[in-house]
């Protein structure tokens, strides 16, 4: 497995992470733009913190690589996120959203 796929599988493991984090944060009683702005907050520290891991992984690239380092992976971190988001909040608070 080369660099580039283990970012992506990083990513991928990140933003399943950062969907059960945000699932479980996010609770009943806040508006929509509230748990808007707070999935979207979650999302830039995992982000961030992956970053920093990928930089690590990474460390040893081109510097035409570089911008790829930053960017592999994001597409199945951000669909991740919100799948597993969804899953987690309707899993922990069904009960109270039917009543």
């Amino acid at each position: 497995m080369d660099i580039f796929e283990r970012l992506y599988y990083m990513r991928a493991l990140v933003g399943v992470a950062a969907g059960i984090v945000a699932g479980v944060v996010i609770p009943v009683e806040f508006d929509q733009y509230t748990s808007i702005v707070t999935a979207i907050l979650v999302g830039m520290v995992f982000y961030l913190a992956s970053l920093g891991i990928g930089r690590r992984i990474a460390k040893n690239v081109p510097r035409d690589k570089r911008k790829k380092v930053a960017t592999e992976g994001i597409m199945p971190f951000i669909f991740l996120l919100l799948v597993f988001m969804i899953i987690v909040y309707t899993a922990l608070h069904q009960s109270s959203i039917v009543s």
